[in-house]
């Protein structure tokens, strides 16, 4: 069956925006719940791309979380497949590693609304060709990567210098979160798994979120939707070449 895999690394973080935008482009689904059910092996045979979503974890840390040694095999047989990828949050964390990079704590955890910068490189990459210099994200992580060998600079910021890359014509990853909707937000908020991060904020910050929502999210979305439809329809070129 040709389909999009996704490896998921914790319950509250799923595709959020994605699901509805694959539903639209007739793009079947698998989920893959590494923290839950590990699989012994993955079936390439018409993979039509890969996401890689966010998780708590840090990509080094297999002796909690054995799957990720597994999982990062897999996302380096993608990269050899030339299989469309898409890495969110730690699932960019992920990829870099795969190819490669270091990973590590970055100065500051950036968790809510912030701002990226795009660069020159952007202007002709097949997701952010056309996009404002500036752009609104939402984030939540406290690691980074050094940018793989061969790799290109899609987007950075003040506070967390890598946030986003591609690497050849067909895996992008994005420190910050594109598929974010307002029921993940409140969810991420209330979530007992995130009171460890938000206990490091300042008292009011969560509820800063919160009431910055509703407006940032008008703005987030306006550009969010068009990345991630054009995400998958790299998936359903590779689907006409499956055929």
């Amino acid at each position: 069956m040709t389909r999009v895999v996704v490896f998921q690394h914790a319950s509250h973080e799923h595709l959020g925006a994605l699901n509805e935008i694959f539903r639209l482009s007739n793009l079947a689904v698998q989920i893959v719940p590494l923290y839950a059910d590990l699989p012994a092996g993955m079936d390439w045979t018409g993979m039509l791309g890969l996401v890689v979503l966010g998780g708590p974890m840090n990509v080094d840390e297999t002796r909690i979380y054995p799957f990720l040694r597994r999982e990062l095999h897999w996302i380096k047989q993608a990269l050899t497949c030339e299989v469309p990828i898409l890495g969110i949050c730690l699932g960019a964390q992920l990829l870099a590693k795969a190819l490669g990079s270091r990973v590590y704590p970055n100065a500051v955890k950036e968790i809510g609304w912030h701002h990226i910068h795009l660069t020159e490189a952007s202007s002709s990459d097949f997701l952010f060709a056309g996009m404002p210099a500036e752009l609104v994200t939402f984030q939540w992580h406290g690691d980074t990567f050094d940018m793989p060998r061969g790799a290109e600079l899609l987007a950075t910021a003040r506070d967390c210098r890598h946030q986003a890359f591609r690497f050849g014509a067909h895996a992008w990853g994005l420190q910050f979160h594109p598929e974010m909707t307002n029921e993940m937000i409140e969810d991420w908020l209330s979530a007992p798994e995130n009171a460890g991060d938000l206990s490091l904020l300042p008292n009011d910050e969560a509820e800063s979120i919160r009431s910055k929502t509703p407006l940032m999210m008008r703005r987030y979305q306006t550009w969010t939707t068009t990345v991630l439809e054009r995400f998958a329809e790299c998936c359903v070129r590779r689907k006409g070449m499956c055929k």
